[in-house]
């Protein structure tokens, strides 16, 4: 199994985990207030992990002016995706909505990573493609 895998199930299970939170806040808190709520708390545990990093004795933290106006759209992306998903639910959506949602992005992302980094365009990744929009239309009923 590749070393990668771990780190996946990891951050599905915590991706996962953020988004059932994020439904539990949503008729709580508004959409706008608690995606600051929910970027800022990211921040925070961010810079604790920097923290154990540089006094850890393991930094290892690179940077380049493109890596940061990347990670600024990224953080826009992510920001904006938080208050849509506040909406989301707060508009009555069903948690099983996300499963969607993310559907639709790795349909995307698998559909960039062929045309535009020339990933394989295999048997298996356009069924996964075809797969996930089926899923999305399924899910939407």
């Amino acid at each position: 199994m590749p070393v990668w895998f771990f780190y996946a199930v990891w951050a599905a299970v915590l991706y996962g985990l953020h988004q059932i939170f994020t439904k539990l806040a949503a008729d709580k808190i508004g959409d706008g207030l608690g995606g600051f709520v929910v970027e800022a708390s990211a921040a925070l545990t961010i810079l604790l992990y920097l923290g154990w990093l540089r006094f850890g004795g393991t930094w290892n933290q690179t940077s380049s002016a493109s890596g940061v106006f990347y990670s600024v759209l990224t953080g826009i992306c992510v920001g904006a995706g938080t208050v849509v998903f506040f909406l989301l639910f707060q508009k009555g959506g069903p948690l099983s909505a996300v499963p969607m949602v993310l559907a639709g992005g790795a349909a995307l992302m698998a559909v960039v990573g062929i045309f535009v980094f020339k990933e394989s365009a295999s048997a298996p990744r356009l069924l996964g493609i075809v797969m996930a929009l089926v899923g999305l239309y399924l899910l939407r009923l």
